[in-house]
């Protein structure tokens, strides 16, 4: 089971509230001294203005590290996959996690099916699985059923269970539908507190093991050591009030998610 980390556990400390936001290159040192062997570049745009020169070089230094890189977008329309499909050769990348909508599209069944197929060949010739999130905004037996009915082992799942509670969708269901086409697993923890003044409940993260996420059933039904499945950390984490006190937290949570997925490697 390789484990490590997505630029979602870097949301705070790597934006522009920061003082001195982390780079990519921090964020692969942090990896790596918490004991993560992935890193993912997961809904990260700046992404796309690199240059040949510095893709390859970013590649040179998670190498040098002996670090895995992901890559992620938004969307699955053909112009999108085609520059993260050229992103992902330059960073020698073999996982690229995507969504059926985009700022701009919300394709149907129909139209997603056809052009997944029609990406199917620049995955196979690239050897890169295209891993589809579970989240509020499709059902999952739609997801599902695009992927069963593309049938490719190039076309999968990432799943991530508490993306679906705003659509009502359990995650203990969601695991067990998936789990036969998960591809990628992100791990982060939630739950539901009361908003102020009781009116309502909010979702939020929280750390690992403290929330509604069985990990350890999760883990037992989609089998990621026995599939050679990567799990990436990830966080829901609200702004601490402050810059210094929300850092603070982030690392710690992140830390925390690492040691116990260090544990479970072991």
């Amino acid at each position: 089971m390789n484990i490590g980390l997505s630029t979602y556990a870097f949301t705070w400390r790597g934006s522009e509230r920061m003082a001195s936001p982390m780079t990519l290159i921090d964020m692969m040192d942090e990896t790596v001294d918490l004991g993560g062997g992935v890193f993912q570049i997961c809904d990260y745009p700046a992404i796309e203005a690199y240059s040949d020169a510095e893709l390859t070089e970013l590649a040179v230094q998670a190498e040098r590290r002996n670090l895995t890189l992901e890559l992620g977008t938004r969307g699955i329309g053909p112009t999108q996959l085609a520059r993260y499909l050229d992103i992902a050769a330059r960073l020698d990348v073999r996982v690229l996690r995507s969504m059926f909508n985009d700022a701009e599209t919300r394709p149907s069944p129909d139209q997603a099916e056809a052009w997944l197929r029609a990406v199917i060949p620049g995955l196979e010739r690239q050897n890169v699985t295209l891993a589809l999130e579970t989240y509020e905004q499709v059902p999952v037996d739609t997801l599902v059923a695009t992927v069963a009915g593309l049938d490719s082992p190039y076309v999968g799942i990432c799943l991530d269970p508490g993306n679906c509670v705003a659509a009502l969708e359990m995650p203990a269901s969601v695991i067990e539908r998936t789990a036969p086409y998960v591809k990628n697993l992100h791990i982060k923890d939630f739950q539901f507190t009361r908003a102020d003044g009781w009116v309502g409940f909010r979702l939020l993260g929280c750390p690992l093991g403290e929330g509604l996420l069985d990990l350890d059933g999760m883990l037992t039904r989609v089998a990621p050591r026995e599939r050679d499945i990567n799990c990436i950390v990830e966080h829901w984490l609200d702004w601490q009030n402050d810059a210094e006190t929300t850092a603070t937290v982030e690392a710690a949570w992140t830390r925390h998610s690492m040691d116990i997925l260090r544990s479970l490697q072991s």
